[in-house]
């Protein structure tokens, strides 16, 4: 669709303009204060247009604007030291990026360059970014997109994301016997892409890194979804204490303020890799993107906010499972942290439920978003008062129990 000459996605069809957005809340251009439940899908973790964070902005405005990619602003390297003191210690090297597509690229291609494969291992139906590549890692070859844009970059070989861990150990050793490799690249145990936040069994990423270990593969982390705080952890290799070789980040590293993305190593890696993988970025890590970064950061760290995330989350999901787990139309109700999955039985030829309970919902005061027909995807601030939060179960479950 093309609205006041933007194209906006099918799956992101035009719905209204913000014209204010603070805390907990957005307004439409009707005028009607809404409670979100999307956190612009996991950007924005600590509430619309922080104060603390518009403040460091404004600050670093007045100072400096832009370093070239072969130049560093002091705000790049306090921030670059903020990043890596809050992983674990063997992830000391940072790739500047402007976006979670562009971080994944620059680990795919540091993998690549470090083992001298080419092969990488995903996952069906998980989303790590837009380019040729990244859309190969869980795109179906039946998908329009991928017929339409298509053929993608080789060397992408997709694996069914895991029900049972038993089975998935057998598949994933047999997937990386050939030595052939270069890395696995998933979530910390859920899809927050897509909008089918599947939520794989306990022990999948300790089973991935021992197996990668084992035959000499590396493991990516794509935290873009799963950080700061959205799990319930600070990050999301916290859960099952998981170091990788390589994890990603973009969406909540900022607030929503401005575009960046990071991929962070091993200095190893790094050294072995950076005169062959070429990871420039040209408006990558900007002095004012950097300004709110290292504030987030602080902010998260601060107030624990992952603590917060954790509790509600329990009690978000609790709720749901509780309110709809006799609805006919309701399948389950999964998650981690503050990323919640309500799922909708499949009935062909009918009209998308998700969609419907977006529009209805809205019309009761509820912001929701909408990317898979059969999976609703609830991912509320993580800052949300506990009042605000309690109100938008009641109307998310009123309206779901509307279509009866």
């Amino acid at each position: 669709m093309i609205k006041n000459r933007i194209i906006y996605n099918t799956f992101s069809d035009y719905k209204f303009k913000f014209t204010r957005a603070q805390g907990s809340f957005v307004w439409d251009d009707d005028g009607h204060k809404l409670i979100d439940f999307t956190s612009g899908w996991n950007v924005i973790n600590l509430g619309w247009n922080h104060p603390e964070i518009a403040e460091a902005i404004s600050i670093q405005v007045k100072k400096n604007v832009y370093a070239p990619m072969w130049t560093a602003d002091p705000i790049q390297e306090r921030y670059a030291e903020a990043l890596t003191n809050s992983l674990p210690s063997s992830l000391r090297a940072v790739g500047r990026a402007t976006g979670g597509t562009e971080a994944n690229e620059e680990a795919i291609k540091t993998a690549r360059a470090c083992t001298g494969k080419h092969k990488i291992i995903g996952f069906k139906d998980a989303y790590h970014g837009q380019s040729l590549s990244t859309l190969a890692i869980g795109y179906s070859p039946n998908y329009a997109v991928s017929k339409a844009v298509g053929p993608f970059v080789p060397g992408f070989v997709q694996m069914d994301f895991p029900g049972d861990l038993t089975l998935f150990s057998v598949q994933l050793e047999k997937a990386l016997s050939n030595q052939d490799v270069a890395a696995v690249i998933c979530e910390a145990g859920i899809i927050t892409g897509w909008g089918s936040t599947r939520v794989a069994p306990s022990g999948f990423l300790i089973e991935i890194r021992r197996l990668t270990k084992k035959h000499g593969a590396l493991l990516i982390l794509d935290e873009v979804g799963t950080g700061f705080s959205r799990c319930g952890k600070l990050f999301g290799l916290e859960i099952e204490n998981v170091v990788p070789d390589m994890v990603t980040f973009a969406k909540g590293m900022v607030n929503g303020a401005a575009a960046i993305g990071a991929m962070v190593t091993t200095t190893e890696i790094a050294d072995k890799t950076l005169s062959k993988s070429n990871l420039t970025s040209t408006f990558g890590w900007t002095p004012v993107a950097c300004a709110a970064a290292l504030k987030t950061l602080e902010i998260h760290k601060r107030d624990k906010v992952w603590e917060k995330a954790k509790k509600d989350g329990q009690h978000l999901l609790s709720v749901l499972q509780s309110e709809l787990k006799n609805h006919p139309l309701v399948e389950g109700v999964d998650g981690v942290g503050m990323e919640i999955g309500v799922r909708f039985v499949k009935i062909e030829n009918k009209k998308s439920l998700s969609l419907s309970v977006i529009e209805k919902a809205r019309k009761k005061g509820l912001h929701l978003t909408y990317c898979d027909d059969y999976n609703h995807q609830i991912m509320p601030p993580l800052t949300i008062e506990k009042s605000v939060l309690e109100k938008g179960i009641e109307i998310f479950v009123d309206t779901v129990n509307s279509f009866r």
